[in-house]
């Protein structure tokens, strides 16, 4: 899976620039940008701020609060000026996302306090598309963003919404700009980019809907993996994964996360939910490891950190785990956490149940 955050901005940034720039002639001061209190002036001088805040923010690796930036346009700067001003904050965004190596995170307040790179590039891609939406329609210009760019955007921060089979139409809706069949206009929204759990020696990344697609596809997802990976495990979690997010019932801290080693940035393993907890507050657990990485004390980390972060939540009262009887590695790294043993030869399988509680 190619990193093509820094193209998609590119496009999103050229298709907007293109389309304002046959609007230069008129009044963007005293025009209302869509269904926002802002002008279409004032809009565009946002998203020119957005994408420059964006880039600060990855190149100056601020990981514990937005950098203190104060964003002003020289006087009598006109509305050409303007999307001069934007096309070259879009650069800096599309410079720092290609200079940002894949582990680095920064701050950003929703929902898990960092994005990663890119989550940075879908949520530039989003600012454009959206108030270059808003700004169009202020204007009465048609617009239609670039193939593809709404489902980057979607399937990067904002892996709650249900696609829809128009994924342009999906977006506006899921940001309360639209209207679609069976689905309830919203009045509130937000994007989510993927939590990340640290570790001692790893760190657990949540897999966005873009990377587990990837995943089931037979790519990387992204990551560097070592020997060759991902376990095959991993791939089936991806597909389970896919499932929930297509059928509009996933959840993303309930999905999947791939352990990535922080020595040398190799995905070693992959680790993560069934499913959200039930009506009961259980939640099934699963897990595997590339095969080189065996023998390392990596799973029994990571699912010791996952399973605390798991049952601190007030929506988690257990948590369990099937494995097979022959299966004694994944028995004792069970039993090291804490889990405890409950049943066994499951539905005539053969498997063993672990259980661990809050």
């Amino acid at each position: 899976m190619r990193d093509m955050g820094g193209e998609r901005v590119e496009e999103a940034v050229a298709s907007s620039v293109a389309l304002l720039r046959t609007a230069t002639d008129r009044a963007w001061e005293g025009v209302r940008a869509g269904g926002l209190e802002w002008s279409c002036r004032r809009t565009v001088e946002h998203l020119a701020e957005a994408l420059l805040k964006y880039a600060s923010q990855l190149a100056g690796r601020a990981a514990e609060h937005r950098v203190p930036l104060v964003f002003a346009l020289a006087d009598g700067t006109d509305d050409e000026g303007v999307l001069d001003v934007l096309r070259t904050t879009g650069s800096l965004l599309i410079a720092a996302l290609r200079t940002t190596p894949r582990e680095v995170r920064a701050f950003h307040p929703f929902p898990f306090l960092s994005a990663n790179r890119e989550g940075f590039a879908a949520m530039g891609v989003a600012e454009v598309l959206l108030h270059t939406h808003d700004i169009a329609e202020g204007l009465g210009l048609p617009y239609e963003p670039p193939a593809g760019l709404a489902e980057y955007v979607l399937t990067g921060i904002f892996p709650h919404v249900r696609p829809g089979p128009d994924l342009w139409r999906t977006l506006l809706w899921a940001t309360g700009r639209g209207e679609l069949p069976g689905r309830a206009r919203l009045t509130e929204w937000h994007w989510s980019n993927n939590l990340v759990l640290a570790t001692d020696r790893l760190t657990l990344e949540g897999v966005t809907p873009a990377a587990a697609a990837d995943l089931r596809a037979g790519g990387d997802g992204g990551f560097e993996w070592l020997d060759g990976g991902p376990y095959e495990g991993t791939r089936e979690a991806s597909e389970w994964m896919m499932k929930a997010y297509e059928g509009g019932i996933h959840r993303p801290e309930f999905g999947l996360f791939v352990l990535v080693r922080r020595s040398d940035g190799r995905a070693v393993g992959g680790l993560g939910f069934h499913s959200a907890p039930d009506e009961e507050g259980r939640a099934e657990i699963g897990y595997d490891l590339v095969p080189g990485a065996r023998g390392n004390g990596y799973v029994t980390e990571a699912l010791r950190a996952l399973s605390q972060w798991a049952l601190a939540r007030a929506d988690v009262r257990s948590l369990f785990a099937t494995v097979e009887r022959g299966n004694t590695p994944s028995q004792a790294v069970l039993s090291r956490v804490g889990f405890r043993q409950v049943s066994e030869d499951l539905d005539d399988e053969g498997l063993l149940a672990y259980e661990l509680r809050d």
